[in-house]
């Protein structure tokens, strides 16, 4: 029997490149999830705001943050996905984390490095995508820019739930509103943003944004403008498959490669 599946996003402020504030911050956010959650979203560089100052605030996989992933995912029980930074030998990845409550996890380097803000330059990109399964359900898990690059987001028949964490500013919300209904529509999948809100220390301002959708691109739940929020849904995947059945588009879906 399929399973539904029951996550919850968490909206917030970031302490801008302070680990340790950021780390019991989310923990207490943690104990106020509703207890039949099995996943819990956290936004792109939980840990330290989207800096790009790599080379002070990188951790190894072994490090802090890590460590805490793997205790709060055994304490409370769930999934916990999010992303920090990572140095590797001489590289720094901004890479989103999912750990299991049994510290089996799986990783994804950002594939997508935003240039404008120079993170091309001070991380290094990541080459594949990463699908984990769950309980009958494939989870693909992107980051933040990654969203505005559809051929990268694809579904080739092997995700239901596409998940991107994220710091979008506030002044180009709508586009991340609309690429999010779009991403889930063409790929028929669930979608999910978790967006964080405040100002960060570069002054840059998050009006949230975090949102649940459905594969037909309508809003499940939304978390409310600019408020520190814990959304949570159930996600149908018996509904899912008998709407791919109904409407199967994949059949008619352009091929390719990635080179």
């Amino acid at each position: 029997m399929l399973k539904n599946l029951q996550i919850s996003c968490i909206q917030t402020d970031l302490f801008w490149e302070d680990i340790d504030q950021n780390l019991k911050h989310f923990e207490n956010k943690l104990s106020l999830l509703p207890e039949e959650s099995e996943m819990v979203i956290l936004p792109e560089m939980f840990t330290t705001g989207f800096s790009m100052n790599s080379t002070q605030l990188a951790e190894e996989m072994s490090g802090k943050s890590f460590q805490w992933m793997k205790n709060q995912a055994e304490k409370i029980n769930k999934i916990v996905v999010g992303s920090i930074i990572v140095k590797e030998k001489d590289n720094y990845f901004n890479r989103c984390i999912s750990m299991f409550p049994n510290g089996n996890f799986y990783t994804y380097d950002k594939g997508h490095l935003f240039r404008m803000e120079r993170e091309h330059i001070d991380f290094t990109k990541g080459e594949s995508k990463t699908i984990f399964k769950h309980n009958g359900w494939r989870v693909c898990t992107l980051i933040c820019y990654d969203l505005r690059f559809p051929v990268w987001s694809r579904n080739k028949g092997d995700y239901d739930l596409l998940i991107y964490i994220a710091s979008w500013p506030e002044s180009r919300r709508e586009v991340w509103n609309t690429l999010l209904k779009a991403r889930a529509i063409e790929n028929q999948a669930y979608a999910v943003g978790v967006n964080r809100i405040g100002k960060d220390g570069e002054g840059i301002s998050y009006a949230g944004d975090t949102v649940i959708i459905d594969p037909k691109g309508q809003i499940i739940k939304k978390a409310s403008d600019y408020k520190d929020e814990i959304i949570s849904a159930e996600l149908s995947l018996v509904e899912l498959n008998r709407f791919r059945e109904k409407f199967p588009v994949f059949l008619d879906a352009d091929d390719f490669k990635l080179l």
